[in-house]
């Protein structure tokens, strides 16, 4: 469910969003860290509510109904939303990552994919890799777009644009990014195609949570048994990239990143500036 509060967040409020922001890149990258052959997904799920928990925050994740774990670790074939549990990450495996923190009443959302390290399959952890790049691109793309763009949707096509520019991929339709603040999912969505309407006015106080989904194959998509994970109908690999970013007067702060997004912003002539 999506809450429905006012677009825009005042200066004081995106202030706010900055310490959940920062609380879900670190439990990211604790679990960047601990990814290796071996280890579970629900290890990693662990490690990153203890992450939350010792910053003094709340995995948001477990305030979906039904849902009683921090992340969301979806492996191969998986796009999004999968189930942490006894599955061990085996060499070469392309694992997505989505995490996310409250704060104080306020959220961050973020996500990152990784791929095991396999030597004896080169070829197989070099296309994977390639997917996670794409993907990733697209969203500093995105974010980039973000920085200019009058009309929330031109972020849409520029995701489009990156992506075709990597290679023959396929972006998820049915799933799609969202606004964030009091609520995790809040209103408006966020295209990562191409549409016809223009969307909301990007201006202060705007926070939105940027997230591409991109296959190797088709897009077309099931849920399994769990409820939760959804998968590929042709079982080719999917990537999962996402960051929480707030508009204000003078420019955008990547909320989910340490550095507020300087280092994939760069290649795009884009400087974030703080939240005051």
């Amino acid at each position: 469910m999506r809450g429905r509060p006012g677009l825009y967040k005042s200066p004081a409020q995106l202030r706010l969003m900055v310490a959940p922001g920062l609380i879900t890149a670190a439990s990211l990258a604790a679990v960047r860290a601990a990814v290796r052959a071996g280890v579970t997904t629900l290890e990693l799920d662990a490690i990153a509510e203890a992450t939350i928990r010792a910053a003094g925050g709340i995995p948001n994740f477990m305030k979906e109904p039904g849902y009683s774990h921090t992340l969301c670790t979806s492996v191969n074939d998986e796009v999004v939303h999968g189930v942490p549990g006894g599955r061990v990450l085996a060499p070469g495996d392309i694992v997505s990552v989505d995490s996310g923190a409250e704060f104080e009443g306020w959220n961050g959302d973020a996500a990152m994919t990784i791929v095991v390290p396999d030597p004896s399959r080169v070829d197989l952890v070099a296309r994977r890799r390639a997917l996670s790049d794409a993907t990733e691109h697209a969203l500093w793309a995105g974010i980039a777009a973000l920085a200019t763009a009058r009309r929330l949707n031109e972020i849409g096509g520029a995701i489009e644009d990156a992506v075709e520019s990597r290679g023959s991929y396929g972006i998820l339709e049915d799933y799609v990014g969202h606004g964030i603040g009091r609520s995790m999912h809040e209103e408006p969505p966020v295209f990562n195609y191409r549409v016809r309407g223009a969307g909301p006015d990007v201006k202060p106080g705007l926070v939105v949570a940027i997230e591409p989904m991109v296959t190797a194959g088709s897009i077309q998509t099931h849920v399994r048994g769990d409820g939760w994970t959804v998968a590929t109908d042709d079982g080719l690999d999917a990537a999962h990239w996402e960051h929480s970013i707030a508009v204000h007067a003078d420019g955008i702060w990547v909320l989910t990143a340490e550095d507020g997004g300087a280092a994939g912003l760069a290649s795009f002539g884009i400087i974030p500036v703080p939240v005051a």
